[in-house]
């Protein structure tokens, strides 16, 4: 027994639902097919969607819009030919419905097509009457091509039609970013702000235009604008912290974090930065204190790890040191930062063979840094590994062609390996860089420090650099 719509009092979703779940079928207008399938959809209930879709086109078999749902389906399932031969019918009965070039334009950008998308979206932006969606969506594929000026020129518009539309705003602010044109961003967000003087997402996002700038003064004020206008709103605190924190205002940045503290959720980043503030303070339990809380908060936090052993590092209680670096090893055993500081931890301990390993990992992912290079070349000087010492030296010098203390470092292996001829090239190439660090040859190799040659042409270059 087919019943009309009006008959049942409740919600076109619910008694759609009754319907499935009994023999009776009910009827619907074709607008509450659509509000049913729209509602399933947005909940991501698919098959439920699907189902209204299919009984939906029984009832209403020439209903465009129930069909152009079933494309969006068929795209979502990437059922292309499926959808296109729909599109194909729909199109010729009616070739000015906007949203048939709009899934046209799904199909070739699932397609990698994205080219090909925007085209089919211009030709919907044609015949549009409400073309706000088709702007985002245009703004969309040109991200997905890498063409962010064209990209942030869609999404203004989407700004222009909604100020309130914060998705649009946001891409916005991404593609000046990208671009750094961060001046045309600063720019922009003041002249939305001209309109929106309440908008604490668009004070926010110029507090961190102005600290791309180095204008830290500028940030703090924005952000305190973003406060004002949302004392609910997290983000500028923060921000607003780490700012005071770089001025040195270490008790205010404090304070800053203790208050998203307090409004929601701790955080690990939030403890950590809390942390670094009382260890600049010389309060060493209280940062101690928040380093574990940091790391309580979430033990897969790496920077937390981290701050712990650059904590006990710094206090020359290497063993604890280790502990932790460890710990962040684990987590990220890909970063060479924590290779690095393992393997001086390691030196500090005089285990010279894990040391040895621990920059050799340095080095393997990515870590050329100088001092990367003159600390393994030390280590394995401990060894009395001159070969490798050697080696080492050279690879470094190819990143520091210009650094004296590598050249003075490899004129002592050198001297080690008994080959003086090489040994004063070095040491001469050493004095031309930089004369004044003849130290550092002294105090690392004072065996050789008062040789007739070393001390002869020494005495050379001071005289000709004076």
């Amino acid at each position: 027994m087919a019943l009309e719509s009006n008959e049942k009092p409740d919600s076109s979703v619910h008694k759609f639902e009754s319907m499935l779940k009994t023999d009776d079928v009910y009827f619907f207008d074709a607008e509450d097919f659509e509000d049913i399938i729209h509602h399933y959809l947005n909940a991501g209930k698919v098959s439920l969607g699907k189902k209204a879709i299919q009984i939906g086109l029984q009832q209403h078999p020439n209903a465009m819009e129930i069909k152009l749902l079933h494309v969006e389906v068929l795209v979502f399932e990437d059922q292309f030919e499926t959808a296109e031969k729909i599109l194909d019918e729909l199109q010729n009965i009616n070739a000015n419905n906007e949203e048939i070039y709009i899934q046209r334009a799904n199909i070739l950008s699932k397609q990698d097509d994205h080219q090909g998308a925007v085209n089919m979206l211009l030709e919907a932006l044609h015949i549009a009457d409400n073309s706000f969606d088709i702007y985002s969506l245009l703004g969309m594929e040109y991200l997905f091509m890498d063409d962010f000026e064209s990209a942030k020129k869609n999404f203004i518009r989407c700004v222009e039609v909604d100020d309130t539309d914060y998705s649009s705003l946001y891409n916005v602010i991404y593609c000046f970013e990208f671009l750094e044109d961060f001046d045309g961003g600063i720019k922009y967000l003041n002249t939305y702000l001209e309109r929106n003087p309440y908008s604490e997402v668009a004070w926010h996002q110029l507090g961190k235009m102005y600290l791309s700038k180095g204008m830290d003064k500028e940030a703090l004020t924005a952000f305190d604008f973003a406060i004002i206008s949302d004392e609910s709103f997290l983000g500028p605190y923060f921000e607003k912290g780490k700012v005071l924190e770089k001025l040195g205002k270490y008790n205010e940045a404090i304070e800053s974090y203790e208050t998203t503290i307090a409004m929601d959720d701790p955080t690990s980043h939030a403890y950590l930065r809390i942390g670094k503030c009382h260890e600049k303070l010389g309060n060493d339990d209280l940062a101690k204190y928040y380093y574990y809380n940091t790391v309580h908060e979430d033990p897969l936090l790496d920077k937390g790890w981290l701050a712990i052993t650059e904590y006990y590092f710094r206090k020359e209680e290497y063993t604890q040191a280790l502990k932790y670096v460890n710990k962040a090893v684990n987590i990220d055993g890909e970063n060479p930062m924590y290779w690095q500081r393992s393997a001086q931890i390691y030196t500090a301990l005089e285990n010279f063979d894990e040391a040895d390993f621990a920059f050799k990992q340095a080095v393997d992912l990515g870590n050329y840094e100088l001092k990367t290079w003159l600390g393994w070349a030390a280590v394995l000087q401990k060894t009395s590994d001159f070969d490798s010492a050697k080696q080492v030296l050279l690879q470094g010098l190819e990143f520091y062609p210009k650094s004296a203390e590598l050249n003075f470092k490899l004129t002592g292996v050198f001297l080690k390996l008994n080959k003086t001829e090489k040994a004063k090239e070095n040491f001469v190439s050493a004095l031309q860089l930089d004369i004044d660090k003849i130290s550092f040859f002294e105090e690392r190799f004072p065996e050789y420090a008062e040789l007739t040659w070393v001390k002869d042409a020494f005495k050379i270059h001071k005289k000709a650099s004076t």
